[in-house]
């Protein structure tokens, strides 16, 4: 099972990418704070596509908008499934009665 640890706050990763832009090594960062350097390196990168510098990546905010377009999608499925199964139901119930009726 995969370790997960709680966030780091976003002033600390504005800080860090701060530094990073200003010059300083990822990999100095990174012995000096903590997170891995391949995490300081995605932060600046999200950073660029938050800034508009980089089009190769989704914004934060367009991330954020497709994880509730996908959860969306998964309830609307759901329901289109209960709706479904409940009109084969009724459908079923109905022949049923009708059968019933007819004798």
């Amino acid at each position: 099972m995969p370790r997960t640890r709680t966030p780091y706050p976003t002033e600390f990763r504005e800080q860090l990418v701060g530094l990073a832009r200003a010059g300083r090594s990822v990999e100095s960062l990174a012995r000096e704070y903590e997170p891995c350097a391949a995490t300081i390196h995605d932060w600046v990168k999200q950073a660029g596509a938050d800034d508009g510098d980089r089009v190769d990546r989704l914004t934060s905010t367009e991330m954020e908008e497709l994880r509730q377009l996908h959860k969306e999608v998964r309830q609307l499925r759901q329901e289109r499934d209960i709706l479904s199964k409940a009109a084969a139901w009724f459908a079923q119930n109905d022949v049923t009665s009708r059968r019933s009726s007819s004798s």
